[in-house]
């Protein structure tokens, strides 16, 4: 009924930049916010950043300064932009939104890999 799709992911050098979408599609009556996690091999998954219906975001230490999300509410599309990135930011990137449907909860996406290499 609702599906999120990520895209954008990739191998990039440190300190490049990569910029992720995710769209949400379906049967949807509100999203109340999304936002971002990630899972590095071995470890647990973990926040990224989130955002709300309002605008209002939320972005984890580890990132702070170096990625910014964003959304429009319009295209129930959210963002992540990714600069200065290092080794330490790969990971298995994941969508997640808090949606009003058939099923009012949270909807995850497949996942979109980042690799930061030389």
């Amino acid at each position: 009924q609702v599906q999120l799709v990520e895209s954008g992911g990739g191998l990039v050098q440190p300190g490049g930049s990569l910029r992720l979408s995710c769209v949400a599609s379906g049967r949807i009556i509100k999203i109340n916010a999304m936002g971002w996690y990630r899972q590095a091999p071995g470890k647990q998954r973990e926040l990224v950043a989130t955002i709300t219906s309002g605008g209002g975001t939320n972005h984890a230490d580890s990132v702070k300064g170096r990625f910014t999300i964003s959304g429009d509410n319009a295209k129930n599309t959210v963002y992540l932009q990714m600069n200065s990135l290092k080794p330490e930011d790969t990971a298995v990137y994941y969508c997640d939104a808090q949606i009003q449907s058939a099923y009012t909860g949270h909807y995850w996406g497949q996942g979109t890999q980042v690799t930061v290499a030389s």
